[in-house]
């Protein structure tokens, strides 16, 4: 004979796994993708899935129990006017767990959890950058002119005077200034 709710306990009471699963959820409906361990992230799928399969039914019973788990009505207006409608030619199967690799303080296997369809949103939130330096590259390998670059004014291409020639001595002084920001 079984005893207590399926899944697994992650440490918590009952209460706590609840409201820690909900708050997830709505983290997930608002961001596309959160970055967690493997094992909450298995957890979440069933509640994250169930929720959006009740966004697809769409009337106001199952808004009312999508209310129940997750109290922030902007994330449930979100669930239903955005993200159903675009999973609404789909049955099941709406987020993607990627397994990112031990985490670097205790080993525990973490986990990125997106919603399919998603993929370029999540790329540029949650995954870690690479220690190339990262960023955008145009096609040349030069690095793409940032909107920090546009903010501060300073461009990938030294400035040039009314001669022609590029002033080399504020390009560099900029470049430098520019690198120890990056650092």
């Amino acid at each position: 004979m079984r005893h207590g709710k399926r899944g697994r306990k992650l440490g918590r009471t009952a209460s706590h796994k609840r409201a820690m699963l909900n708050n997830m959820a709505a983290s997930l409906f608002t961001y596309g993708s959160i970055r967690t361990t493997h094992a909450k992230a298995k957890e979440l799928r069933g509640v994250a899935e169930r929720l959006i399969t009740f966004a697809k039914r769409g009337d106001l019973h199952a808004r009312r129990q999508v209310l129940r788990r997750i109290r922030n009505q902007r994330v449930v207006a979100r669930l239903f006017d955005e993200i159903a409608v675009s999973f609404s030619e789909r049955n099941g199967g709406y987020l993607r767990l990627l397994k990112l690799g031990p985490r670097r303080g205790d080993r525990v296997e973490m986990c990125l959890v997106e919603m399919v369809g998603e993929e370029t949103r999540a790329d540029s939130a949650g995954r870690p950058e690479s220690d190339d330096g990262g960023g955008v590259r145009s096609e040349s390998g030069e690095p793409a002119e940032t909107s920090a670059d546009k903010v501060t004014g300073a461009a990938s291409k030294p400035a040039s005077d009314s001669s022609g020639e590029a002033e080399t001595g504020q390009a560099d002084e900029s470049s430098e200034a520019q690198e120890r920001t990056k650092k």
